[in-house]
Order: structure tokens, then C-alpha cells, then sequence
């Protein structure tokens, strides 16, 4: 591993996932009615927000989790189990830190706040899946990437 470069084409392309899934998720036929219930945004709100702004910030934040999650997929392992070595090169291994960085990081996070904000259950896990199934995509699509 004395030869680790950034790949920054997968690292940035990645970053869009999110980005991708969430316009799914919280689709008012999906997920985007129960949300919009659960945190009390309407569409009045929605329309007062610049959607450049906030796609802008949205991509900056997404190439931050694609960076760290290509170096946590890459990188870790004891010498012997090295992350990027050929058998760990693969879509599911990338998928796996992806769902546990959801699960054991972003959940607790989210949870926390949610409880002192007083957020429902509903409003919990519909972020909460949001981001284990986005970083599972993305950490996958970062360890897949052919090099």
C-alpha cells in the first residue's frame, strides 16, 4: 500500500449518488409526503429555498463522504487483510462499509438529534434508510471502480 493515489473522477462522480437516490426517496410518491409530514416543511417552504444553494452545498458535503468512505475502503485493514488489494476490490465490500458507516455513525447522529428535536419515529428511519442505502451505493461504486 506504499503507492496509494486518489482516484478524485471516482471519488467526485460517486458524490452524485446521493444526490441521485435522495430525488427518488423523498419523492412525494415514495418517501417525500411522509417526510415532508414528519419534519412540518411544506411546499411554501420548499419554494422559499434557492435550489442552487442548496445543491451546491449538498454536492460539497457528498464529495467530503465519498472522500472518506474511498480512503475507509481502501485504505483499512491490518497489513495481511489491506483494503485495496484485488480480493477486496468489489462492489459488495465497498457496499458493506457504506451500510456500517450508515448504521453504526450516521444513525446514532441523526437518532440523537432527532430525539431533543422531538422528531417522530417515521421521521428517524426515513433518513436514517436514506443514508445507509446512499453510502452503501456510493462506497460500493467507489470500491468497484476499475482502477
Amino acid at each position: 500500500m506504499n503507492d496509494f493515489s486518489m482516484n478524485w473522477l471516482a471519488i467526485v462522480v460517486s458524490a452524485f449518488i446521493p444526490l441521485a437516490i435522495g430525488a427518488l426517496w423523498y419523492h412525494p410518491k415514495v418517501f417525500g409526503t411522509a417526510w415532508m409530514q414528519a419534519t412540518g416543511i411544506t411546499e411554501a417552504k420548499i419554494k422559499a429555498v434557492s435550489p442552487a444553494k442548496a445543491y451546491i452545498a449538498a454536492i460539497i458535503l457528498s464529495v467530503i463522504l465519498s472522500f472518506y468512505l474511498y480512503i475507509n475502503v481502501l485504505v483499512g485493514g491490518p497489513d495481511e487483510m489491506r483494503h485495496g488489494q484485488e480480493a477486496f476490490m468489489t462492489f459488495k465490500h465497498g457496499a458493506a462499509h457504506g451500510a456500517f458507516l450508515g448504521l453504526f455513525v450516521v444513525f446514532p447522529a441523526l437518532a440523537t438529534n432527532a430525539i431533543f428535536e422531538m422528531k417522530s419515529i417515521k421521521y428517524i428511519f426515513i433518513n436514517v434508510l436514506y443514508w445507509i442505502v446512499s453510502l452503501a451505493l456510493t462506497g460500493g461504486a467507489l470500491n468497484a471502480w476499475p482502477t
